[in-house]
Parts: structure tokens; sequence; C-alpha cells
């Protein structure tokens, strides 16, 4: 084990149970979903066509379950980091858990927040599933929550 990973396990260990990290919100428009779809192949009229969206209970078009997931990456980014030392490489690990709560309209701003569950030291690497819930602006439901492993492998 290095002691990169040594000391970074004390300090991601240290973080359990502590209050969540909120990031930046973020619109998703149209045109990302629109977007999403053509490269997923996912066409269904709930996302593409605001009128026939409309006339569901939705009351217009809504994201993606998994475009909502897919921008966890670029969500996660903005919440407060923790300067670690000698990370050779950070890998998508999976997860373990992820429900779709509410869905996401077209035009509304979301925002991640995380909290960190376990953290695991597994060589010169760590583990550690945080859970994640992604916010709608002025709902009272979250539009999912997941929990998310990531790797850190350090020097």
């Amino acid at each position: 084990m290095s002691e990169y990973a040594a000391r970074a396990n004390e300090i991601l260990t240290a973080q359990i149970g502590a209050a969540p990290l909120v990031g930046d919100w973020m619109e998703i428009s149209q045109q990302r979903i629109q977007d999403f779809a053509d490269a997923t192949l996912d066409h269904q009229f709930i996302h593409v066509d605001p009128e026939r969206a409309a006339e569901t209970p939705f009351g217009g078009t809504v994201a993606h379950g998994f475009l909502t997931l897919s921008l966890l990456v670029h969500l996660s980014t903005s919440l407060p980091a923790v300067p670690l030392e000698g990370v050779a490489m950070g890998i998508n690990y999976g997860l373990n858990k992820v429900r779709f709560i509410a869905p996401v309209p077209s035009g509304a701003r979301v925002r991640a927040s995380a909290t960190t569950d376990a953290v695991v030291l597994k060589g010169n690497a760590i583990d550690r599933t945080r859970t994640f819930t992604i916010e709608i602006e002025g709902s009272d439901k979250p539009a999912l929550i997941a929990e998310w492993i990531d790797r850190r492998v350090f020097d």
C-alpha cells in the first residue's frame, strides 16, 4: 500500500456521516434531451414531441432517466473537492442502486448532492461509495437517488 493511499483513506473515511456536499444548478434544455435521444436512439414521444407530451400527466417533455443519471459525472464536478495527493487515475467503478423518483421537465434545473457511505482500501486503490441525490429546483421530490462507487488508484 502506498503512503498516498493510506493518507487518502484517512481523509475519505472521515467524511462518512458528514453533511451532504451540494453542487451547482444546471438547466436541462430540450436541445440536450433531443441530443441524448439522438445519441441513444431513444425517441419516445415523452422526450422529443412537445405537443404529444403535453397531453400526458407530465404536461410536457421530460428528460430521459438515463440522461439524468449520466449527468452525475458533470454534476459531481461542482461538488466541493477533497484534495488527495498521488492520484494516478480515477475510475467509474459502477452503481449499486439507482432509483428514478420524479421526472425532470424540459427547462428545469437540477443539481447533485452527495454523502459518503463507505470507503474501502484495496492495496493502492480506494473504492468510495457515495449516495447521490439529484434535486429538481422547486420540486419536493428528487429526480433520482443513486449509490455510485468511484475508485481512485494511487502512485
